[in-house]
């Protein structure tokens, strides 16, 4: 190892350097291209392509070699590798890395590669990802991408990122049985990806080019399992859909002799929410629990990342109530999600679910602190028996106490007694 070490550093030396440098390659396209000094021997060593090409039986001659189809960014990131072992990934080029990588079938960096992707993973680039996981043929990385596409589908289908995919990953996304969204968030999206690509064909945007570019994806858009009003708010106005394909869908929710259609009927599964109860029984006494507009918190930590979807509450212990309540999700005292709604209690030990506006991404092994402030009814059910870690499926949650909890909640009682997230 010593040895090994020394010849790392030894070529260290070496990297990027006219020193001895037997190869030139010509990176990058024509016009921005940059020219970089290597040596065939270190290269060879570090990458079977690159034996090949140097030493095979059709082995390059030229001291000179074009590379147009990789970025220079990410060619030097791989020979920095090959010459060191050392990696160095930034956002703005790691899948031209990854391609890079993948073209010189360098394991370990392809691999580096998609754990950094992996880590900086988020609804807003997730669709993106996708369609890059796919053409670079990498599942564990498409896995990855469908959790939060499906988790968090609005604000994937929502963001630029959506509008840059390429046509296949639009129809495999649209055709997606688990999103958990409302078909007119579908749809908009759509439409804001078919006017994307009249831009890039540099067409007019026209419903007629939007259709043509579209094709059969704006047929796999459920459009009958709108709701009437959305139907008539949104996509009936949208102009990209025929009058006799309007006047059939109106007269499919409306008469009882249903047209043909050409849409998928049938509405989507969406993702099944799961419930991590941490108390093991609930009681009330006639002078406790009050909520008196304090804060009622506890901190908890998973082993595998999650999508916090909201909170089940205890309410009133006296007959019907309706409260308003404030939830709140935080990490490292950062806000990363609030509400402020209201729910009717009737009066049983039930829980009520309270949601976030959106799924939010929880990550492994950080601790987490939820809380919520509530005014309404003061005498409440409370949770008895809490227990310091839960198993839910796959995932262990563990609770602790939080300072932020000022109405007397903590791990083994209280209130807060339901996290609901998607997994």
């Amino acid at each position: 190892i010593p040895m090994r070490r020394a010849s790392r550093v030894r070529n260290a030396l070496m990297f990027n350097n006219e020193l001895m440098a037997d190869v030139h390659f010509i990176v990058g396209p024509a016009g921005a291209s940059k020219k970089v000094p290597a040596h065939k021997y270190i290269l060879a060593v570090g990458s079977s392509v690159f034996y090949a090409m140097f030493y095979g039986d059709l082995a390059e001659v030229k001291s000179e070699i074009h590379i147009p189809d990789v970025e220079p960014a990410a060619f030097l990131i791989l020979l920095k590798y090959l010459y060191s072992d050392e990696i160095d990934l930034e956002a703005d080029t790691v899948l031209a890395t990854l391609y890079a990588a993948k073209k010189y079938i360098v394991p370990a960096l392809a691999k580096a590669c998609v754990n950094f992707l992996e880590t900086s993973l988020e609804a807003k680039n997730a669709c993106v990802l996708l369609s890059q996981s796919r053409l670079f043929e990498e599942p564990d990385l498409t896995l990855r991408c469908w959790e939060v596409i499906d988790a968090q589908a609005e604000l994937a289908l929502k963001s630029e990122g959506f509008c840059e995919i390429d046509l296949p990953t639009l129809e495999i996304i649209v055709t997606r049985e688990t999103l958990n969204t409302k078909e007119d968030v579908v749809f908009e999206a759509v439409l804001n990806w078919a006017e994307a690509e009249c831009k890039r064909q540099g067409l007019p945007i026209t419903p007629v080019n939007k259709r043509n570019v579209l094709g059969k994806a704006l047929y796999l858009v459920r459009i009958p399992t709108m709701t009437l009003e959305e139907f008539a708010n949104g996509a009936a106005q949208s102009d990209i859909l025929t009058l006799e394909e309007t006047r059939s869908i109106f007269l499919w929710y409306t008469a009882a002799n249903k047209p043909q259609l050409e849409f998928p009927l049938l509405k989507r599964k969406g993702l099944a929410p799961q419930r991590c109860h941490r108390f093991q029984s609930s009681a009330y006494r006639s002078n406790q629990w009050r909520y008196r507009g304090r804060c009622d918190s506890i901190q908890f930590a998973v082993d595998k990342r999650i999508f916090i979807a909201g909170l089940g509450l205890y309410g009133s212990s006296c007959g019907k109530a309706e409260y308003s309540v404030k939830i709140e999700l935080k990490r490292q005292g950062v806000v990363l999600a609030q509400n402020l709604t209201k729910f009717v209690s009737d009066g049983c030990s039930n829980t009520f679910s309270v949601w976030f506006e959106h799924p939010v991404q929880v990550e492994q092994d950080t601790f987490y602190t939820v809380s919520a402030i509530l005014d309404g009814n003061e005498l409440s059910y409370f949770g008895q028996e809490g227990m310091t870690e839960v198993q839910c499926g796959k995932v262990t949650f563990q609770f602790q106490c939080s300072s932020d909890s000022t109405n007397g909640t903590g791990v083994q009682g209280g209130q807060i007694p339901e996290l609901i997230f998607y997994a």
